[in-house]
């Protein structure tokens, strides 16, 4: 292996010892390097081990063991590393994603640093380490016949890029663009890209080809590009280190072409008065349909103001070009406000900002921006700039609490005593209008990184002892983010779920790519905050993990880019820390969160897993000792309530809407089909009612009759429960069992829970079901099975991956789960 000895005159305390890890292409990149204070990227960078091997799929299984061995060749431990570096793409999403939550857990269980570096540069310097020199393109392959380019000047003092960000391009365009250039007879290839499409740029006279043994990343060529990039060592907080996107996902692209299309039909309804309050205030991104509206409010705002306004045709033209993010805010339908902006090169100009003048100074323009600055994120922009009066103080205001910093000046642009303030803002966004637990956006750690610890006196350290083992619990299978503490009495000390819910509203359902990405942003700001909670519980700032016995994660069933970031995290942490690591079961989570409200509860019984993935009744003759005696052929329940939720136009998710629908209308209004109610078994099927209700909903629109909405709810609810407590009721005969338990997001439903009650009381069978703040995914329901795990020395090994499709009873153990009474319990 190639190394640079480091330099002597180092400073800040010599040089630092860093794990680089990625994970962007079939390459896992891993090495242990030494990089001097004063490294310039072409010196100063000392390999002293390298893990660097081909491997297709396999990151997640890999990853963490290759660091270990890496860090064993070089006689060192955990507790040497002084830094953390990711590679942070472009490259394939989910590989991406596997190596920074990694690191994230890594940074996280050693209270690093942790730096990312693109890895393109990283494939550019592993060609400089090679000894190549001159101009190198590397061609990065990013499916889909799209390509990561980018050209790069190797000369003795290093790899120099000739481009600004990152991007992603056709093949074919990327192939007409090199063989375009004037310089083209100097230009030699490299990347992965490569292998699919070295024909083509062959073909255009593009036939100097470095080796392949150079096309893909080296952590070598990672740590040198991190040495050379004139940020290292700025920040180093974890929370704030995100992949390289250079594109929005699938579901985001289809959706803006699908908005400029045409209208959506829309349903007339009745009888809804305040049902749907809570929907007012959304935001979406901006269609050709809104641009009637947005060009009215548009001069409206501008009335009588130096500032001509946008023509309709102006915002038609913005909509139609690459790189711009538009969004509107809407209340019930009507524009209340909008934003948006274009990509310049590696900064992400925000052009227009208006809300109408009745809403202003309820934080709508805050939002907007925030989102507009969210995708420019995605789109690979490093900044975002904005101009704003300087007399316009609440819109300063505004965009100060977005970080916005003044930049520069433009004398009189608005008239006379009239600047214009040049804002910047670095990307993510370090504080977000919108981020709350119950709201994700990228981030800063909630205090500097890396956290401070204060003093604990004797009383802190009485608590915790009595406490005994701390078990963290990691859930990441669909759209939360969510992470508790567990003590060894089976007392939750911490409870935390971020959503990333609204990111999937707008269409329909959970999309798995957006909620793969919202766990990445959200994971460390999660774990800091269940830290921190759990440390109040005890009476200090926050606990630590050395405080902590043992991790368990959710390993399946679920989204698989969802599971594989938590499972990535909490390998990740306990590669950092040495703690034991144990698997739970997703549903087995939700089939023991009925411990918080029944704690004596013992096998054997009957429970009904109702979720928006999972419909099952399942007869638990002991606990690890599960039957399941039916599923759904279908759809899952809480999957028809979204689906017929969005037939109506009522958003997402549909359950709660629903609900509070029908608790005003009629179930005997409409009569929809019971499907499989005397089947004789303990199947079911919900996709037939479903279209049922679409067939009903397109009916009563061909008749121009308006839709009684809080009957058609009720009905269609009263449907879905007959057929749930009919089957319950059957299950229960047949085990001769004298409890039932319900679990999942849908039995937060108050009419199923009501129904169970009523129907299995007259029967002198005892229902529990889960308190509703633990019905939905969260990390409480997943720290009683990692307690239980733990107890009974049940671990995973390191080399764990997720198992979206895992059956109930996977992974547990026998031992009886302890909880130490109803929730809530002290937190």
């Amino acid at each position: 292996m190639q190394t640079d000895s480091v330099t002597s005159d180092v400073t800040d305390g010599g040089p630092l010892t860093v794990l680089a890890v990625d994970t962007s292409t079939d390459m896992l990149a891993c090495a242990v390097a030494r990089i001097g204070a004063q490294a310039d990227g072409a010196r100063g960078v000392d390999v002293l081990a390298s893990g660097d091997h081909l491997c297709r799929r396999h990151a997640n299984e890999q990853l963490v063991n290759t660091a270990l061995d890496c860090l064993s060749q070089a006689g060192l431990a955990m507790g040497d590393v002084d830094a953390v570096l990711v590679g942070r793409g472009p490259g394939s999403f989910t590989g991406v994603r596997i190596g920074i939550a990694t690191a994230k857990g890594l940074a996280c269980g050693l209270g690093s640093a942790l730096y990312g570096a693109s890895t393109l540069d990283a494939v550019a310097w592993g060609a400089w380490s090679a000894g190549e020199r001159g101009l190198v393109a590397v061609v990065g392959d990013a499916m889909r016949g799209e390509v990561y380019p980018g050209v790069y000047l190797l000369d003795d003092a290093g790899a120099h890029r000739t481009f600004d960000a990152e991007r992603v391009v056709k093949a074919d365009e990327a192939v007409r663009e090199l063989a375009a250039r004037t310089d083209v007879a100097e230009l030699a290839l490299t990347g992965d890209g490569l292998k699919k499409y070295r024909d083509r740029f062959e073909a255009a006279g593009l036939t100097r080809v470095l080796d392949e043994s150079l096309w893909h990343p080296t952590a070598q060529g990672l740590a040198r590009a991190w040495a050379a990039s004139p940020a290292r060592g700025s920040g180093g907080d974890p929370a704030l280190v995100l992949p390289i996107y250079t594109r929005l996902s699938d579901a985001e692209e289809n959706e803006r072409k699908r908005l400029g299309l045409k209208a959506p039909a829309s349903v007339e309804v009745t009888g809804v008065d305040d049902a749907l309050a809570d929907r007012h205030l959304q935001l979406r991104p901006m269609s050709v349909n809104d641009l009637p509206a947005v060009a009215a409010l548009e001069s409206d705002s501008y009335a009588g103001a130096a500032h001509t306004p946008w023509s309709e045709r102006m915002f038609y033209d913005e909509l139609s070009q690459p790189g711009r993010s538009w969004w509107v805010a809407h209340d019930l339908g009507t524009i209340i406000g909008f934003a948006g902006g274009q990509l310049a090169g590696d900064d992400f100009e925000v052009t227009d900002v208006v809300v109408a003048r009745d809403r202003r100074r309820q934080g709508i323009a805050s939002r907007l921006v925030s989102r507009i600055c969210y995708d420019a994120h995605v789109l690979n922009a490093a900044t975002a700039s904005l101009e704003v009066d300087e007399k316009n103080a609440p819109a300063r205001a505004a965009y100060a609490s977005l970080g916005f910093e003044e930049a520069g000046r433009r004398r009189a642009y608005y008239g006379e005593g009239h600047d214009a303030l040049i804002l910047k803002v670095a990307l993510p966004l370090a504080a977000d209008a919108e981020h709350t637990l119950d709201h994700v956006e990228p981030s800063a750690s909630i205090r500097p990184w890396p956290i401070q610890v204060g003093e604990r006196d004797a009383t802190v350290r009485e608590r915790l002892a009595s406490a005994g083992d701390l078990v963290l619990s990691i859930e990441s299978s669909c759209d939360e983010t969510a992470m508790a503490v567990i003590d060894s009495h089976g007392e939750i000390c911490a409870n935390v779920v971020a959503t990333s819910i609204d990111f999937h509203a707008r269409f329909g359902g959970v999309v798995p790519e957006i909620a793969s990405r919202k766990h990445v942003e959200a994971i460390v700001g999660v774990f800091e905050e269940v830290m921190a909670q759990a440390g109040r519980h005890f009476g200090c700032d926050t606990l630590t993990p050395a405080d902590l016995s043992c991790v368990g994660v959710t390993a399946g069933p679920g989204l698989v880019g969802a599971l594989v970031v938590g499972v990535a995290f909490a390998k990740g942490l306990c590669a950092a820390t040495g703690l034991p690591l144990t698997a739970v079961n997703h549903l087995e989570g939700h089939l023991l969160a009925n411990l918080f409200e029944t704690p004596d509860l013992t096998p054997p019984f009957v429970a009904s897993l109702v979720s928006g993935g999972n419909t099952m009744l399942v007869h638990v003759r002991d606990w690890g000792d599960y039957q399941v005696l039916g599923a759904t052929i279908d759809d899952a329940v809480g999957e028809a309530f979204d689906k017929v939720a969005k037939a109506l136009g009522l958003g997402y998710p549909g359950g709660p809407v629903i609900s509070k629908l029908a608790a005003k209308g009629n179930k005997k209004a409409i009569h929809f089909p019971r499907a499989m109610m005397h089947s004789h078994d303990y199947r079911f099927s919900l996709s037939g009612l479903k279209t049922a209700v679409i067939t009903y909903i397109e009916g009563e629109n061909k008749a121009g009759r308006p839709i009684n909405l809080p009957d058609l709810a009720a009905s269609f609810e009263a449907a879905v429960i007959d057929v749930q407590v009919s089957k319950a009721i059957a299950a229960v005969d047949e085990t001769g069992v004298s409890d039932f338990c319900v679990g999942g997001g849908v039995a937060a439903n108050p009419q199923l829970r009501a129904e169970y009650r009523k129907k299995f009381g007259r029967r002198g069978v005892r229902v529990t079901v889960p308190p509703m703040v633990v019905c939905g995914d969260n990390g409480a329901m997943i720290a009683v099975a990692a307690l239980r795990n733990y107890r009974a020395g049940k671990f995973a090994d390191l080399s764990l991956d997720a198992n979206p499709n895992a059956k109930l009873g996977c992974w547990s153990s026998d031992e009886k789960p302890v909880v130490s009474g109803p929730w809530p319990n002290k937190a």
